[in-house]
């Protein structure tokens, strides 16, 4: 007698907030009708990600929801058991601290092992700073590149900016990266000293916030305007064609 196999889950890719705010003012409702029923999470932080589903007001009391973190360097071993809820039948969400999952964190490597597996993945709607960031820019939307993080030490950021500005100048291609918000202020003096006048650098932080504020300005234009106090809070930064 042979016994069937369960069917599959779904890995569910589930957007987080990009900061506090009613989950309603940013996340469709489908969005939020799957997130709030989920009963296996793989995260960034589990912290946060208890956080953002206790805003969902799930069914189900908290502390019976599993939210298993998924490190960068993860082995092979590791991401099969991350996923195997979904192989025995169960749905999983992937959730980022910030964002769509598998952009900018580790959430991609869990969803090309699900590929892997046969197990379906579902991506939902919910919010990108980077693309929100480079929609609010004004910059070259059809060819883009983002980079993560920058070199931390002077020399070697003012580097990568050459870089990113010779890289626009020879393709046209929007330049986006990002920083650790208390290094905002430095990332933005390093930029008005590394890149040419002509060259358009925008700022977007909080998205999606009360606070929300989008500064695009060439170089020559941020040099002889007071900079924006943008200190300690998340923030996409991009360069452009003027």
């Amino acid at each position: 007698m042979s016994v069937s196999r369960p069917s599959r889950g779904c890995l569910y890719l589930v957007p987080n907030l990009l900061g506090i705010v009613p989950p309603t003012a940013v996340l469709p409702q489908r969005t939020i009708s799957i997130a709030r029923v989920l009963e296996h999470f793989v995260v960034e932080t589990p912290k946060a990600a208890r956080q953002f589903i206790k805003m969902l007001e799930p069914p189900r009391p908290l502390q019976t929801i599993s939210f298993r973190a998924l490190d960068a360097n993860a082995p092979p071993e590791r991401l099969a058991e991350l996923l195997s809820p979904a192989l025995a039948g169960h749905d999983i969400g992937v959730l980022s601290d910030a964002g769509c999952p598998g952009i900018a964190d580790p959430g991609a490597r869990v969803v090309s092992a699900a590929h892997d597996a046969g197990v379906r993945v579902v991506p939902l709607v919910g919010p990108s700073a980077i693309l929100l960031a480079l929609m609010a820019s004004g910059m070259n939307g059809q060819q883009f590149a983002f980079h993560g993080y920058l070199a931390v030490k002077p020399d070697a950021r003012a580097r990568d900016l050459k870089a990113l500005d010779d890289a626009l100048a020879r393709t046209g291609a929007t330049q986006i990266f990002i920083e650790t918000p208390y290094r905002n202020d430095a990332i933005v003096a390093a930029v008005l000293t590394a890149c040419r006048r002509s060259t358009r650098f925008c700022v977007a932080v909080d998205l999606t916030l009360p606070s929300e504020q989008v500064t695009s300005l060439t170089i020559g234009e941020w040099r002889r305007n007071p900079a924006p106090a943008i200190s300690r809070r998340p923030a996409i930064f991009l360069l452009g064609q003027g």
